[in-house]
């Protein structure tokens, strides 16, 4: 058993070994896998149980996000300009929103991270290596990242079709041919790689079941090396485990089909 001790919340007594511990949780993918949609039904799934998550998305809305997201429709910047505009915009973002929220205990969830950045400007030709030593010296590594796959005709087919858009100067099929080949190079003990080709609502399930089973354990279990046996678990038994009400509940959830 970890060492911890037991609090009341809400009413009930919790082991708190891991209860106030945070997540961070990224989702990656060439454009048009899922991203922004897995990333939004994992925050509600999660919320509807009563943890706090904070969603965000890469680039942001700020001074250098801005200066990205204009770039993709009216042309890419120069490589180094590219590359620093989006370590300017996840330092910023790691100071004002990621950071705080962590050291507060939250669960933060990201549509894109540093992985994209790896990806994108590798694709163009940048050393994966320095990016990766670059993004790290200041942005904390996720607990997960779901690395969504799909064929780039598929993913330009959802951004014409679905989104009903026309696709920017990051979306050429031969850009996400490239990142692509990228990102399945990533061999991190922390990516879970889910086909994006797959139905919404399967790929929803595979992301909540390996949150579940991986970082949500890692982090909730009362137990140092995670909940072997429910069934002769003293927390457990007594209800008092965070991680199997936690469990219990998001699967409970699912199964009713909601949240949504």
């Amino acid at each position: 058993m970890r060492r911890s001790k037991i609090v009341r919340r809400n009413g009930k007594l919790w082991h708190t070994a891991l209860v106030d511990r945070p997540l961070l949780v990224a989702f990656e993918g060439i454009d048009g896998a899922g991203k922004t949609t897995q990333a939004r039904m994992l925050t509600a799934a999660l919320q509807s149980v009563g943890l706090d998550v904070v969603q965000s998305k890469e680039p942001t809305d700020g001074v250098h996000g801005r200066i990205i997201r204009n770039s993709a429709v009216s042309g890419r910047l120069p490589i180094d300009r590219e590359l620093q505009a989006f370590i300017d915009d996840r330092r910023e973002h790691v100071e004002t929103l990621i950071q705080p929220a962590l050291d507060l205990g939250k669960i933060v969830i990201l549509d894109r991270y540093y992985y994209s950045t790896i990806a994108y400007q590798g694709a163009r030709g940048k050393d994966v290596t320095e990016i990766r030593e670059a993004v790290q010296k200041f942005a904390p590594v996720p607990d997960v990242v779901f690395l969504i796959d799909i064929d780039p005709a598929l993913g330009l087919s959802r951004i014409a079709e679905s989104r009903g858009e026309t696709p920017n100067q990051f979306e050429t099929i031969e850009t996400l041919k490239d990142v692509r080949a990228v990102f399945n190079t990533l061999t991190d003990p922390n990516i879970a790689a889910i086909d994006g080709s797959q139905s919404i609502e399967v790929v929803h399930e595979l992301v909540l079941t390996q949150f579940i089973e991986g970082p949500l354990k890692r982090k909730r279990c009362a137990k140092e090396y995670g909940c072997d046996d429910p069934s002769h678990c003293t927390p457990g038994l007594t209800g008092q485990c965070e991680w199997l009400n936690l469990t219990s509940r998001l699967r409970a959830n699912l199964l009713e089909g909601t949240p949504s």
